[in-house]
Parts: structure tokens; sequence; C-alpha cells
């Protein structure tokens, strides 16, 4: 596993995260069992970055984490979770809010301390709010030691950049922005890492959209993404391929050239952790990608609301 520094918080992080909002049963039901295979699998092959948040699985995530991390060294391994984001709709950044989230984050963790608490899908809430209450709490948090990083995530790239830079932030998570479809979040990724603030990149298989299943029927994308999306699929499968393995090659292979630290990939078994490692030891298809990047080049870099269609956005 290679590892890479995460922006200034001392952290380095391995090139693949674990995604845990899996763990809340959010796609299917998950035993702690499984949860527990899963975790142990990572942190036996170098995968110590979880991110979660209380927002997925309504808190059953956060919970199953903590229980599958509860016999670990907490030495060996950092836990990223959020505030801000409670519900399909729901938003709060007040400081009372974000004070009492941190200490049930904590409770369900089985730990003292947050390694990098990030705000949640930012640009749904209330920015005044955020920049007022949140992050001072936040940095208070800091300076008591309950909290050792401060972040924000969310999908609207300059909403990120702007608020990250004039916020100073340590880290920016983005999700969906960098994919063999999207990868706006490239140039971003470069001026954020200049600025001393690490970027993660999140959901690499763009939330199911480059997947053999195909994007699931809440997917927030533009249908003409969507529909040369399964397009990439099929031809993939007719190469005997996955368009998942070739998603997530091209992700972890090129994210060090836009200094992107660590790619976020969400799993609840085992054998998801192990395919997804493998991958990463191994060379893209080069001929494949440039027939799938051909099928794709009319909405290479287009973002889900930027085309007519359904678009959209995820939360909303």
């Amino acid at each position: 596993m290679k590892y890479h520094p995460l922006g200034r918080t001392g952290i380095d992080v391995p090139e693949i995260a674990f995604g845990a909002a899996s763990l809340g049963s959010i796609y299917f039901d998950v035993s702690q069992d499984e949860a527990n295979k899963a975790v142990a699998v990572a942190l036996e092959n170098g995968i110590n970055y979880f991110d979660v948040a209380p927002y997925y699985g309504m808190t059953t995530a956060e919970t199953a984490l903590g229980a599958a991390l509860k016999a670990m060294d907490r030495n060996t391994f950092h836990i990223a979770t959020k505030i801000g984001r409670y519900g399909d709709a729901e938003w709060d950044f007040s400081a009372d809010a974000t004070r009492r989230s941190i200490e049930a984050s904590l409770k369900r963790l089985g730990t003292d301390y947050i390694d990098v608490i990030q705000c949640h899908d930012i640009e749904y809430g209330d920015r005044q709010q955020l920049v007022h209450e949140a992050l001072p709490t936040l940095r208070k948090l800091k300076e008591e030691g309950v909290v050792r990083n401060i972040g924000i995530t969310g999908y609207l790239l300059d909403v990120l950049e702007s608020v990250a830079k004039e916020q100073q932030v340590d880290t920016v998570m983005a999700y969906c922005t960098y994919t063999l479809q999207d990868r706006r979040l490239g140039p971003v990724a470069k001026r954020l890492s200049e600025a001393g603030i690490g970027v993660l990149n999140a959901s690499p298989l763009g939330m199911g959209l480059l997947t053999q299943r195909g994007a699931p029927d809440w997917h927030p994308g533009n249908e003409k993404v969507i529909e040369l999306a399964n397009a990439a699929a099929r031809l993939c499968k007719a190469r005997g391929s996955d368009i998942s393995e070739l998603a997530i090659k091209f992700a972890l292979s090129t994210a060090r050239e836009f200094d992107i630290a660590t790619t976020v990939i969400g799993t609840a078994r085992a054998e998801n952790v192990m395919r997804n490692i493998s991958w990463a030891g191994e060379v893209i298809d080069p001929d494949l990608l440039e027939d799938v990047e051909a099928v794709l080049e009319p909405v290479i870099g287009a973002g889900w609301d930027v085309l007519p269609g359904s678009g959209g956005k995820a939360g909303k």
C-alpha cells in the first residue's frame, strides 16, 4: 500500500481509504460480523483511514464502525467523521448542534478524539452558520484536543475551494468529481494542495454510475451521463472486463498527478476490500481505457447538473 501526506495534517493516508457508509446498510443489509471482517481485512492490508458520518444509515454506520474498531489499537488507524448533515434534507451547522453531534459520534465510535472532523455537504447548509458557528466551534474543540483536523465535504467544487481557502481548513473531500466520467476535481485539487490543504476523492464509481449494474433509481445524474455510462459498462463486459475495475484503476493511477492524497472507496465486504487492493497494484489496460473514453467523450467533465435532463445534485 502506498501512502501520501494529507496536506498539513501530519497524517500519511493510504492510497485507498475505507468509505464506511455501506456499514450503515444503506445499499443492502450488513451484519456486524460482516463489518468486523471488512474492517479487519482493511487494517491487515494497510488501509488505516476510515471515513464515516452520522448521516450514513442514520448513525448506524458510525455504530458499526466503532464496534469493528473496538479491539484495535487506536494508534494504528485514523477516523474521519462529519457534522452538519442529519437527514436527506436536514442540515444544522449551529454551534450547539456541532458540539452535540461530536459528543454523540465519539460515543458511537468508541474513541475520545476524531482525527479529521468534516462539515458535511456544505453547499446545502447555511453558509453564515457554517462560517460563524460550526467552524469556530470546531477550532475550539481542536484546541481542546477533541478533534485533530478540520475539513469540509461536498459536490460543488467552486464552493468547496472558496470556503477551504477563506477558512483555511485542513482537508477537502469531494465526491463523484474525479472519475472516469467527471475529472473536474483534478485542477481544483492541485490548487488546494498548493495551499496546504489535503484532498480526498470520494466515490470513484460515481455512486454506482460506473458499475455493471448501473446507476440506482435515486441517482441524481443527468440522463445523458447515465446513458453513456451504461454503454461504457456494456463495452467493458463485451471485452471480458468490468467498468468498476477500470474506474478504480483510473482513479488510483492518476490521483497523484493532481496531488489527490487518497481515494475513498465504499465497501462493507472483506472480499471487496481485497479486490480493490489487488486492482490498485495492477496496470490499467490502455486500449480499453481509450475505447471507454471514446464512448464517454461527450460527457467527460460534465457535472450532473450542467446538461439538460434529470440533473440535480446528491442530497437535494
